[in-house]
């Protein structure tokens, strides 16, 4: 074999590489087609919920603070202590009230004392006004009858008008007296109630979830200020979860709504609850720039939902702690309905010719008019895809509802996302391959 036809074969075999090699590369002949994969339009439970985290608090707390200042010198309770109403929390030092108590009793006793005089002197001026009054009637018939001179019958009736304004003197003393003795009967039942006050009885059965004092501290009352907070208690039989939920969300959720719940604390354990309770005002947290609006909603959590994890020796009534954080799942609807994959569907905007506008020059410029964005999937059928226009309605984590658009049992091209949102088109071949292939090149 001569060099030349050495030389031929060599190069001949180089374009074979070259040209498999720019075949398989798309260099000439046609591109390679945008591989799918695919998913049928079929019927489907959705459960529509909207999520949010909060912390776990009692339905019922009572946050309790002295109305008298002093010295704690009796605490019998302890943080986590199950109490019932009635029972003794907490006694203050009495002594500074039980003598302002003492002293309002004496002078109670005192007026008391003063209302009996009075009395006995009323009875005194009514003795010597009905006198005064028989001698002033006999002497006005002896005057009348020219037995007694002028001077001796206005002396007579001078006695009777002063024993008459005694005797009214008297009355008003006696008036007097009673309301200086109701005045200090008042103080006494104020003292007695101050007094009553130095012990802190429960105001309701539940659990000591906070102890924020220790015997022999001073606390203040709220009668002349805030006061101090020394306790709170707690109802575990009723725990609800407090959550944020966003503006954007807040009206989809109603009372009633059945919810599902995390708690950190409890990892692998799924709880339910009941929306009792959504908030009229708003949170408003963050600067102007970029502010966030929440509201708050309450979810009761079921007893029943955690009664496998109640321990029946133990004198607290739940396992849940407030202040735990959880996550909430708010089902907001649930429909048995025709529905795609979430990522197949996909928005985009359709452009119409373009329409000459002037501007303020003078000079001519073309601008493009867009209508407003529409929702859109791609059904697969024989190799290519067809862009068809949908409504959708309401989804879950994987599903999306069709409402219009698709009958049910199409092949809708659910990934990958990148080639459904940018590159796909109407009318475009495609290559239809196993899901796994596109995520995972290696697989056969």
């Amino acid at each position: 074999m001569g060099k030349t036809t050495k030389y031929v074969l060599i190069t001949l075999g180089a374009l074979v590489v070259i040209y498999v090699a720019g075949k398989m590369a798309g260099w000439w002949g046609k591109p390679p087609k945008t591989q799918i994969a695919t998913e049928k339009a079929d019927t489907r439970v959705i459960n529509e919920t909207v999520s949010a985290s909060g912390k776990i608090k009692a339905h019922v707390e009572v946050k309790i603070s002295p109305e008298v200042s002093g010295e704690v010198v009796d605490l019998p309770v302890k943080e986590g202590d199950v109490v019932r109403k009635g029972q003794l929390l907490c006694r203050i030092r009495p002594d500074i009230l039980k003598s302002d108590y003492d002293r309002t009793v004496a002078a109670y006793n005192s007026q008391k004392a003063s209302v009996g005089n009075t009395e006995q002197l009323l009875k005194q001026a009514e003795a010597t006004y009905e006198n005064q009054a028989a001698i002033y009637k006999r002497d006005k018939v002896l005057f009348d009858n020219k037995v007694l001179t002028a001077s001796e019958f206005d002396a007579a009736k001078a006695n009777y008008e002063g024993a008459k304004a005694q005797l009214e003197a008297a009355k008003q003393n006696v008036a007097g007296s009673n309301y200086g003795l109701a005045q200090t009967a008042a103080s006494v039942k104020e003292s007695q109630a101050n007094l009553d006050k130095t012990t802190i009885y429960s105001p309701v059965d539940g659990v000591i979830s906070k102890l924020s004092i220790q015997k022999g501290e001073r606390v203040l009352g709220t009668q002349q200020f805030a006061g101090t907070e020394i306790m709170t208690i707690s109802d575990l039989n009723q725990l609800d979860v407090n959550v944020d939920v966003n503006e954007n969300d807040i009206n989809r959720i109603t009372f009633g709504d059945s919810s599902k719940i995390e708690v950190d604390a409890f990892q692998g354990k799924t709880f339910v609850g009941t929306v009792i309770e959504i908030g009229s005002a708003a949170n408003v947290v963050g600067t102007t720039a970029d502010q966030v609006t929440n509201f708050t909603v309450k979810v009761r959590i079921d007893p029943k939902s955690y009664i496998a994890l109640l321990n029946k020796t133990a004198t607290n009534p739940s396992p849940f702690r407030p202040g735990l954080t959880a996550t909430v799942d708010i089902q907001t609807n649930h429909a048995k309905a025709l529905s795609v994959p979430i990522q197949a569907v996909t928005t985009r905007e359709e452009k119409n010719n373009p329409d000459k506008t002037d501007d303020s020059n003078g000079s001519t410029n073309k601008a493009k008019i867009t209508a407003p964005s529409k929702e859109f999937v791609f059904v697969y059928s024989a190799g290519k895809v067809k862009q068809i226009a949908v409504t959708t309605g309401i989804q879950d984590d994987s599903y999306i509802q069709i409402l219009s658009g698709l009958k049910g049992g199409e092949e809708v091209v659910s990934a990958p996302y990148t080639a459904i949102s940018k590159v796909l088109s109407d009318k475009m071949e495609v290559d239809k391959v196993d899901k796994s292939k596109l995520f995972n090149p290696d697989a056969k």
